[in-house]
């Protein structure tokens, strides 16, 4: 399936989750076409059909010489479509690519921290327009359900403890009030219920340490959770991770802090460590679950990586 009529249109490759959005994206599909092309876009259109396929199809576009890939979907989308730029040995499959973004999912936190509109007509009307950044890509290391070695790439942000749980049970839920809503309620749940974990936590080539913390957030981005600013300084170029470690906080302190976590004022918290980073490793006697970019593909332990200047994204 192809789109553009207009005189010089710009080529682009289309990878686009039908059930994004909670399911709308497929049925809207028409009238985000007709979007696309009084955009000034036209390409190929090819949807998803399962989990990985995104990437799947990133890299044969890529590998036939496609240099615009947009991703129609929400962050899970958006991670899968980022791997795609990345073979399984590490190495951009073409380093001249472009990443294009058309956010279409619950939380949408990836183009909040690029500044990327939501309303689609204006984020079709960036992609066209051809400006671009180069930022950074975070390499995460970690086992798998099976207890194999993975590698996965993100752009936004990772997490291990408490916040694994909060998305693994925001993905088992009804997406049908929105972002906002799916996020607070899943936050909130698992907020009243969750244990922290005695870690091991070793930050660049700093001798390891051991501590009690429920959760480990290393990010590129600032925004996650369907807006909450939870690393209100971190930049997308600058090389290094910012890296929040979340102590022992009690129930209490967990709920009198989501405020704050929404308007980025939470660093100050006596519970709280913030630092900048090129490398983390976390180890924990019981395997903590990540979060990836909103999506959940293993455990610790886990090593995360910076990778800089990695990817080029159409803003």
């Amino acid at each position: 399936m192809t789109y553009g009529a207009k005189s010089n249109p710009v080529n682009a490759f289309f990878v686009v989750n039908p059930r994004s959005a909670d399911g709308t994206t497929g049925t809207h599909w028409p009238r985000l076409s007709r979007l696309i092309e009084k955009a000034g876009l036209r390409g190929e259109v090819r949807f998803t059909e399962g989990p990985d396929h995104a990437t799947q199809l990133v890299r044969e576009a890529l590998a036939v010489g496609h240099r615009l890939v947009v991703a129609v979907g929400g962050d899970g989308t958006v991670n899968e479509v980022i791997n795609g730029f990345f073979d399984p040995m590490g190495s951009a499959v073409n380093a001249e690519a472009e990443l294009g973004l058309l956010g279409r999912g619950t939380g949408c936190d990836f183009i909040r921290s690029l500044g990327i509109p939501k309303r689609e007509d204006l984020a079709l009307a960036r992609i066209a327009a051809g400006s671009s950044r180069t930022i950074d890509v975070g390499c995460v290391t970690y086992v798998d359900g099976s207890g194999a070695e993975r590698i996965r790439y993100f752009g936004n942000i990772a997490e291990a403890g408490l916040g694994g749980a909060v998305v693994e049970r925001v993905n088992r839920s009804s997406k049908r009030f929105g972002g906002f809503a799916t996020f607070l309620m899943g936050t909130l749940v698992t907020l009243a219920t969750y244990e922290s974990s005695a870690i091991t936590l070793q930050i660049d080539e700093q001798e390891p340490e051991s501590l009690v913390a429920s959760n480990l957030i290393v990010g590129n981005g600032r925004y996650f959770g369907g807006g909450m600013c939870i690393l209100p300084t971190a930049e997308l170029e600058d090389g290094y991770f910012d890296v929040l470690i979340m102590g022992d906080l009690s129930r209490l302190e967990r709920f009198s802090n989501i405020a704050k976590v929404y308007r980025g004022t939470h660093l100050a918290h006596r519970k709280l460590r913030h630092l900048r980073a090129r490398r983390v490793r976390v180890e924990s006697a019981l395997p903590l679950r990540l979060d990836i970019d909103g999506e959940q593909p293993g455990f610790t332990p886990a090593t995360f990586t910076i990778r800089p200047a990695a990817l080029r994204i159409r803003c």
